[in-house]
């Protein structure tokens, strides 16, 4: 796992290798491959009908990502037999651009989610290497850019008056682009603001208004049961969430007792009935 200091750029570990689950405790990895079956064809004797709508596995090389700069994007294919592990820090190419992303999942579970989701041949990003000592140098000092970037930021919206709260700062890896996350009532008109972040950071800039409920994935955890927020852990989508869900489990509490730290409806409302 790499650990990035954002106060002192020389603090950081490294290790090349995932280490696995022991021999007592099995993985999710393993416990999602045995309870889901995927085939590589459709019309497979061992589907039930209802697995007959999903896409045949990908055979390219795929990993899951995480990376706030790849909008919309959670998977990218690895190129020159990279082989990679849970936690490694990558540099991927989309569109002439770089970015840095960390690895989420690999092998037969990304294939799975993927074939389920129905995902097959699609155009993705490309990982070109992993992460190297002078791409860790290069992702500090944007760390510590986008720590200055808050107080400019805060003091522009005053500026122009607007209702904004700040969420999250992100440098794209070329510098190519400053994205800026926040969550407001209703739309807001940013272009001036938009005008005087581009004169002070002589770059590409991108406002993104998020839900609350991106905002508690981004900020993350530990919900009412003890377990890291659904969101910030495994949920890949925001499903609607009704009190009807509530009503018919015959869960009676009170709205605040039903609600996460988002202020909506926890989603684990949908579990029982999915």
């Amino acid at each position: 796992m790499i650990y990035i200091n954002r106060s002192d750029n020389t603090e950081i570990k490294s290790t090349d290798k995932f280490i696995p689950s022991n021999g007592k405790t099995r993985s999710y990895q393993s416990i999602v491959i045995d309870k889901f079956h995927a085939c590589s064809h459709h019309g497979c004797f061992n589907c039930k009908p209802e697995f007959y709508s999903r896409a045949p596995l990908d055979k390219r090389n795929i990993v899951e990502i995480e990376c706030d700069g790849l909008l919309n994007c959670e998977y990218c294919v690895v190129e020159n037999g990279l082989e990679l592990f849970p936690y490694d820090f990558v540099i991927v190419k989309q569109n002439d651009e770089l970015e840095i992303a960390q690895v989420k999942s690999i092998g037969e579970i990304v294939r799975i989610k993927r074939s389920s989701m129905g995902l097959f041949g699609e155009e993705l990003p490309v990982i070109i290497r992993k992460m190297n000592s002078e791409d860790a140098q290069k992702l500090n000092r944007n760390l510590k850019d986008e720590e200055r970037a808050i107080g400019f930021f805060k003091n522009a919206v005053a500026h122009h008056k607007l209702e904004m709260k700040l969420v999250k700062i992100h440098y794209q890896f070329d510098r190519k682009k400053l994205y800026f996350f926040y969550t407001a009532d209703g739309r807001v008109d940013f272009r001036e603001l938009a005008k005087t972040l581009a004169a002070e950071f002589k770059t590409r800039i991108e406002l993104r208004q998020i839900g609350v409920r991106d905002e508690a994935r981004e900020i993350g955890g530990i919900g009412t049961c003890g377990r890291e927020f659904c969101c910030s852990s495994f949920l890949n989508n925001f499903r609607k969430i009704t009190t009807q869900l509530a009503t018919e489990q015959n869960l009676m509490s009170s709205l605040g007792k039903l609600s996460g730290p988002c202020g909506k409806l926890k989603c684990c409302l949908s579990y029982e009935v999915e």
